[in-house]
């Protein structure tokens, strides 16, 4: 169930409707739609499959968060293993939420999967270290609304739910990460 205390935390609005979460998508459908609408997608790393970016200084501090202390956040979560089980869950589940869909469309999903790890990761105390760009930076052109935010949210809650986090360490988690609301939300 999702929780409206941590959603009030990490969005600070009122009220969250409480909608049940579409089916998980196994797959992207942006390379399709890319080759529908005539244009080459990048070429992309043949070792890690992802596109291209623009070149950036790599840095823990970019994760938005200190990590917790101690190993309780890391064990909470299921380790490594968990966290990726939660991040895939979470954007499984964003992909096909026709609330937020678009907005992954033009995305590098397995780039976006991989930083989306070593974040959680990071900020859990589970032993990797943070490649993605700054909150800001790598928000600044998504044009996202605190409503896409709620959503996000709300799948991320789902995907910890699947995988039996606590409810506790589920709140905690998402108190750590409300503050990059305001680098994350620019409409």
């Amino acid at each position: 169930m999702i929780s409206l205390i941590f959603a009030l935390t990490l969005a600070s609005i009122q009220d969250m409707p409480v909608d049940a979460v579409p089916d998980i998508a196994s797959e992207s459908q942006s390379e399709a739609e890319a080759e529908a609408a005539g244009k080459p997608e990048p070429q992309r790393d043949p070792v890690t499959g992802e596109l291209p970016v623009d070149p950036y200084q790599p840095s823990n501090a970019h994760a938005g968060a200190a990590p917790f202390a101690g190993t309780g956040m890391r064990d909470a979560f299921h380790g490594q293993e968990g966290i990726r089980r939660i991040v895939n869950g979470m954007v499984d589940r964003a992909i096909v939420d026709p609330r937020i869909s678009e907005v992954f469309v033009s995305h590098d999903l397995v780039r976006l999967r991989r930083t989306l790890f070593e974040q959680f990761c990071h900020i859990l105390n589970a032993g990797c270290d943070y490649t993605g760009r700054d909150m800001a930076t790598s928000h600044r052109d998504l044009g996202l609304q605190i409503d896409d935010l709620n959503v996000l949210v709300e799948n991320l809650q789902a995907a910890m739910a699947d995988e039996r986090v606590g409810f506790a360490a589920q709140n905690r988690f998402l108190a750590k990460l409300a503050p990059m609301k305001r680098d994350v939300v620019t409409r």
